[in-house]
């Protein structure tokens, strides 16, 4: 035990060396290529003298980095993530200078500006050599792993045999996006777990489920971790017993529907106990919670543990260095890849100008490599259970496009962070099996406003009567990534057309929701029947329903208790959707179940509106400004994917589907529950209460 304690000492040791001797050359180099920089006197010195003082200030620099940087991450606990980003050169550099002060030489000067170089410079040379030296001493990669950990346990993982299960969401991610992926070599990764690689055998098997009528994050992963969607007809909708607006991705309302899913279930989640929730929506009960957005309100100190994933990620300097850089090179490849989809006239288009750079260099660089580490950290710490969100396709193919080249672009970048957790698991205290899903996909096709040059809410003040502005307002975007950024900034809470809280009168509420539309009237204290808005607004149904825009509405009926509403006349109650499906004839067999639930919920909005679909290419026409887009039925937005390890027992039996998030839960539940052997798959689902 001694003998090995000392060849693991000094094999640190010779890393170290080798690492400052790396750090010492690059400070040479850099004293020589750059005018503001130098190691010598103004009168000139020897060489060796010259390498001396490079060997200090490098050693200092490094010493620094290690002991100050740390701390000073700490004290800047309470500054936004996306502020202490940006402070990331400024701080290395002001280390740089101090280093180049402390040296007894005195002979080492550099500009300020200067100093912000060469600290990125050499704290990415340092990170790379001590990366590659480590990568072949497992000890060491574990350890430099552990660093990448949001909260490790104290006293170190232990061993341990029972299998523990990481759960991967690649947002937005469509089952046949994902396969077409594989196929084409741009998730090699991917393809080898599905045996479509030579000489490989799969490991994973493929499963496709269907979402419900609302196929977006809020209700998915609310039914994956909670057990429960109940009542979340759409991303946002009007409850009108409180006046309020709810949006899953505001901090407020994700913590009031987790508050809701805990009490209609009983139970607090997937995650309870041993597990660990990273860059979610939800907490899923998680013993370990970090960037999840219901959290990311209330008290200070939970506030402040939601954000503690980017501080444990930031405080190693090169971690920094490197997320930064690359956030940067992200922003000039969305300028670029925009102005050329401008100067093609490429259609469908959307705008990807002022911040929207920003926001997607955060989803596809600094989120993807802060929850990329949490995960790993909570590996190499030997926890239970996992899940995480990445959001980066999601965003992307919002303004890009589903199946464009931004979007397989980043497709092949989560699959190479799917392959380094892979390889992080070989490392781990106990075996793990890694599931990947997506909680729905996304449809393409160009946004309503761009066909007809109205907004739908435009298309409900029109058929109520009301003025119409001449030039149609671009309507609020809600992609998850944005709300993350905004948690990261500390300023989460999002601002809708109608405020939290719309102040009640006649004139109608609309909100979107992806290709859903919801029209609520606020000063109308229940839902109002088809009979009840005919008397108000006699020509806003129809107007709505003969829309080629329009594929149907759901209304609540007198005569009915709910009708579905199409193009020519076309009325349909619930009950009878089976046999005469009517405008949902082209939408799939299970749209009818999805309206029916939906319609039973209390908080359903007064008129339902889910756009045109053509089920020849699968477009659909969204109400928000986007051109791949989700929150309603109608193509691939409703069929996203389950891919699990083929030693877990199979999610549902032959000639079985998958349908709704919350027979998604129950099939990960029992995933849970299964040591060695894989269990049989689940009973036919129950039929699911409203």
């Amino acid at each position: 035990m001694r003998g090995v304690r000392w060849r693991r000492a000094v094999s640190q040791a010779g890393r170290s060396v080798a690492v400052w001797a790396v750090s010492t050359v690059t400070m040479l180099a850099l004293a020589g290529v750059l005018p503001d920089f130098r190691l010598q006197s103004p009168d000139g010195d020897d060489s060796p003298t010259i390498a001396v003082t490079a060997a200090v200030g490098a050693g200092v620099f490094g010493l620094l980095s290690a002991l100050v940087w740390p701390v000073l991450v700490r004290l800047l606990l309470l500054v936004p993530a996306l502020v202490l980003g940006l402070l990331v050169f400024f701080l290395n550099g002001s280390l740089l200078l101090l280093a180049l002060r402390l040296n007894p030489s005195g002979q080492s000067e550099v500009a300020p500006e200067t100093a912000v170089i060469v600290a990125a410079v050499m704290s990415a040379v340092a990170s790379a050599t001590g990366g590659a030296l480590a990568v072949r001493d497992d000890d060491a990669y574990r350890h430099r792993l552990h660093r990448l950990s949001v909260r490790r346990r104290r006293g170190g993982p232990a061993c341990e045999t029972t299998p523990g299960t990481v759960f991967l969401q690649l947002d937005g991610v469509g089952h046949d996006v994902l396969l077409a992926a594989a196929a084409t070599g741009v998730m090699p990764t991917t393809a080898r777990w599905l045996g479509h690689t030579p000489g490989h055998a799969a490991t994973h098997r493929l499963t496709l489920w269907h979402t419900d009528w609302s196929s977006q994050t809020g209700a998915s992963q609310l039914g994956i971790l909670h057990g429960s969607n109940h009542d979340v007809p759409a991303f946002r909708w009007y409850e009108k017993d409180s006046g309020e607006v709810m949006v899953c991705n505001r901090p407020t309302s994700a913590a009031e529907l987790q508050r809701r899913a805990v009490e209609r279930t009983g139970d607090a989640g997937l995650l309870a106990g041993d597990g660990a929730s990273r860059g979610n929506l939800f907490g899923g009960g998680a013993e370990e919670q970090a960037l999840v957005l219901s959290i990311a309100v209330g008290r200070r100190d939970a506030a402040t543990r939601s954000r503690a994933g980017y501080f444990a990620y930031f405080s190693d300097p090169a971690n920094a260095v490197r997320t930064a850089l690359s956030f940067v090179a992200e922003v000039v490849r969305e300028i670029v890849e925009s102005t050329r989809a401008r100067l093609r006239r490429q259609r469908p288009r959307v705008g990807r100008g002022g911040l929207y750079p920003f926001v997607r260099a955060f989803a596809t660089v600094v989120e993807r490599d802060v929850v990329v580490a949490a995960v790993m950290g909570d590996m190499l710490a030997g926890r239970g259970a996992v899940y995480a969100d990445l959001v980066a396709y999601d965003e992307v193919a919002h303004h890009s496009g589903p199946r464009s080249r931004d979007a397989r672009k980043v497709l092949a970048r989560l699959d190479r962070s799917l392959a380094l957790i892979a390889n992080v698991a070989e490392h781990a205290p106990r075996p793990y099996r890694i599931v990947v899903l997506s909680d729905h996909g996304q449809s393409p096709g160009e946004t309503f406003r761009a066909r007809y040059g109205l907004t739908l809410g435009d298309l409900v003040r029109a058929g109520c009567g009301l003025p119409v502005p001449r030039r149609a307002r671009h309507t609020h975007s809600g992609a998850e990534a944005r709300a993350a950024v905004r948690a990261a900034l500390r300023r989460p809470e999002e601002e809708t057309d109608g405020g939290h809280r719309p102040a009640p009168g006649p004139e109608p509420l609309v909100l979107a929701s992806g290709n859903l539309g919801l029209v609520s009237f606020p000063d109308v204290p229940h839902r109002m029947s088809k009979e009840e808005i005919d008397a108000r607004h006699p020509a806003l149904l129809s107007t709505l329903a003969n829309h080629p825009g329009i594929g149907f509405l759901l209304v609540r009926s007198e005569r009915h208790g709910g009708v579905v509403l199409g193009a020519f006349g076309a009325e349909i109650p619930l009950d009878r959707l089976d046999e005469e499906p009517g405008p949902l004839a082209g939408f799939g067999p299970r749209a009818a179940d999805a309206v029916r639930r939906t319609h039973a919920f209390p908080h359903t909005a007064d008129i339902m509106v889910n756009s045109f679909h053509d089920p020849a290419d699968g477009e659909v026409l969204a109400f928000e400004e986007q051109i791949g887009s989700h929150g309603g039925l109608g193509g691939p937005q409703a069929r996203p994917f389950l891919l699990s390890p083929l030693d877990l027992s199979a999610p549902v039996g032959d000639g079985e589907e998958l349908v709704g998030a919350e027979q998604v839960h129950r099939v990960l539940r029992r995933w849970l529950s299964e040591r060695n052997a894989p269990e049989t798959p689940l009973e036919p689902a129950p039929e699911r209460a409203a």
